[in-house]
This record gives structure tokens, C-alpha cells and sequence, in this order.
């Protein structure tokens, strides 16, 4: 696991950046594993070949819908300092939308959603929080009950 004392000199802003504080911990129950819907959430930069990429502090998030070919996803995460080479070779390292589908076939999980979301993450968290409740909102429209959370 990468630690921010491990980080080059570059990496210093986000050091200094601070952790927000919220007032409550979300906690929904929800089905058994195998009747979940499942969405994932990614944090590597990733965007649909044609949409806008990302920029430096972009509080934003792209969305992957369900007909979205890995052929077709394009990472524009801003740091210099991310290896790109796992998702170069498979994009299943940073967004493995391909295992969740095999999960639902085994019948492990109910289902897969039919969108999915990426925001970049060398972004400073507080300036994301409105985003993240809309996108929690369009979770909530498509159904989805459990949602993997990707950290790049």
C-alpha cells in the first residue's frame, strides 16, 4: 500500500490536505450479497473516449454506462506520478467491471448496475462532497445496493 511518507517532494500537496470530518457515518442494511445490485466507483481518472478528461482539482466524476467497451476508456488522471501500466495492459486492475460481471453470472452478486463512476482522485475530498451526494443520488435511481469502491 502506497503511504504519503513514501511519496516524492511532488506529492506534497496532498499532505496538506485535510481530512474532512462529516457529522454522521452512512449506513444502509441492505439484501444478501447474492441479491445485491452492484455499481462501482473509481477513482483512477477514467472517462469515456469523447468525454471531457479530467483536470488538475477537478471535483467532478464521468459516468461509464453499461454499453461502454474497455477499448473505450481512457484514463486522464492528472498525477504525473501514476503508473499507468496495469490499466494499459488490463483495465480490470483499476476498474474490474469485467469480475463483477463474472460475479453476477456465478450468482455471487444479484446484478450489475447499469451505470458506473469514475471522479479523479488527487482532489482535495471536501471540495467533492456535493458531487458525491449527487452521485449517490443517481445510485439510488438505478437501484443499486452495494456499491465497490475502486481507490487508485
Amino acid at each position: 500500500m502506497a503511504r504519503l511518507e513514501d511519496m516524492p517532494e511532488s506529492a506534497e500537496h496532498l499532505r496538506a490536505l485535510p481530512c474532512p470530518e462529516f457529522d454522521s457515518t452512512p449506513w444502509a442494511e441492505g439484501p444478501p450479497v447474492d441479491r445485491r445490485r452492484v455499481a462501482m466507483v473509481s477513482t483512477a481518472g477514467l472517462h469515456v473516449r469523447g468525454d471531457a478528461p479530467f483536470s488538475v482539482m477537478d471535483a467532478d466524476y464521468r459516468v461509464i454506462g453499461p454499453n461502454t467497451a474497455a477499448d473505450d476508456l481512457v484514463m486522464s488522471h492528472v498525477s504525473t506520478n501514476f503508473d499507468r501500466t496495469g490499466f494499459q495492459q488490463d483495465v480490470n486492475i483499476v476498474f474490474p467491471l469485467d469480475r463483477l460481471h463474472e460475479l453476477a453470472d456465478e450468482g455471487a452478486i444479484g446484478s450489475v448496475a447499469d451505470y458506473h463512476y469514475s471522479f479523479m482522485g488527487a482532489t482535495d475530498p471536501g471540495e467533492m462532497v456535493d458531487t458525491a451526494r449527487h452521485v449517490a443520488g443517481l445510485l439510488k435511481g438505478d437501484r443499486v445496493t452495494a456499491v465497490f469502491l475502486v481507490p487508485v
